[in-house]
């Protein structure tokens, strides 16, 4: 007989852990999403717009593949690559305003087929699905995204070729594939995550179908296609902050950088940026406050106080706000309270 799963099992245990320990979002516009196929999908997640949370199991399937890493270099090595800047010791690749990454590693020399040559090391896991795929079409066709990463990656080290390792995680099969350096590839993505990481404006969405296969499952498929506002609340989401192109962020409202640690909570006077929301901004006579019209009613935003709502409230509970009766409100005012989402 076979004794029931408890709710509380031992995956369950597991990947609640691994939930617990979500990385923050990265500072920088990392080179492995140049690729992506939207502009949009990007300035969200540089604006910290978009923050994806994971679920444990996904987690454990990531830390699978960073774990792939070091047992491919092990076995390079084993057949006589020379492989350095790997492991704890990775590289970086630095473009400016806010671009950059950092590498799996560097064949010095022992590739067989140009033994002489350095070449960039590029390590992915797949499923037997996406492996097949790859297999038959190849990593341009087939990992675009990763075929614009080692492209960009040989531009930032000054070499002209990248060995691509992936590993079939259903049966352990590896595919091998010795790429050339595009420099007119690699400049067109660079360019693009300046343009995009420094842009003050969200970018067009890459279709208005929410049906489109590359939309469908996006992490932004609420916010282009459902009009929902974001559910973040950062510097980076706030209308005061800009990206610079000395990889900073200036607050206009304090005229001053904001320092990386900042900016993942951002402060009092945080201000909707409009682009993130999907109410109408209109002009607002007051130094520092921002006026939405949401459900047809002109609200405040800003730091939180009398008539004026923080962002916190109208992004956790916007009706709320709107229909706040005068109860609400003195309860505001006399407690310094906050209307936040029963969810």
């Amino acid at each position: 007989m076979k004794l029931p799963e408890p709710n509380n099992s031992i995956q369950s245990l597991i990947d609640k852990h691994h939930e617990s320990q979500q990385e923050k979002p990265r500072h920088h516009l990392g080179c492995s999403l140049l690729g992506h196929p939207c502009d949009r999908y990007l300035w969200l997640s540089f604006r910290w717009a978009v923050i994806e949370d994971f679920p444990g199991r996904i987690l454990r399937l990531f830390r699978r593949g960073q774990n792939e890493e070091s047992t491919v270099v092990s076995d390079l090595r084993a057949i006589g690559m020379h492989i350095s800047n790997t492991g704890l010791n990775q590289s970086r690749v630095e473009f400016g305003s806010h671009v950059s990454g950092s590498l799996d590693g560097v064949i010095e020399f022992g590739v067989p087929e140009a033994p002489k040559a350095k070449h960039i090391l590029e390590i992915k896991t797949n499923s037997k699905r996406t492996f097949d795929d790859l297999e038959k079409k190849g990593v341009e066709k087939s990992k675009f995204q990763h075929f614009v990463q080692m492209q960009i990656y040989m531009m930032g080290k000054k070499i002209d070729r990248a060995l691509y390792v992936a590993v079939c995680k259903d049966d352990d099969r590896i595919y091998t594939e010795r790429v050339r350096l595009d420099k007119d590839i690699a400049n067109k993505y660079i360019e693009r995550g300046h343009r995009i990481a420094l842009s003050d404006r969200m970018p067009e969405t890459i279709s208005a179908d929410p049906s489109w296969y590359q939309c469908k499952f996006c992490a932004a498929h609420s916010m282009c296609h459902k009009a929902e506002p974001t559910k973040q609340v950062n510097c980076r989401t706030c209308a005061h902050s800009t990206a610079k192109e000395d990889d900073t962020w200036l607050c206009e409202k304090w005229n001053d950088s904001i320092p990386k640690d900042v900016q993942y909570e951002g402060c009092e006077f945080h201000v909707i940026h409009p682009d993130v929301v999907p109410y109408k901004m209109v002009d607002s006579k007051e130094d520092g406050i921002a006026t939405y019209i949401i459900e047809g009613k002109a609200m405040k935003n800003g730091k939180r106080g009398g008539d004026v709502f923080s962002s916190k409230e109208l992004i956790s509970d916007p009706h709320s706000c709107v229909t706040a009766d005068k109860f609400i409100m003195d309860t505001r005012k006399s407690f310094d309270a906050e209307i936040t989402s029963w969810d």
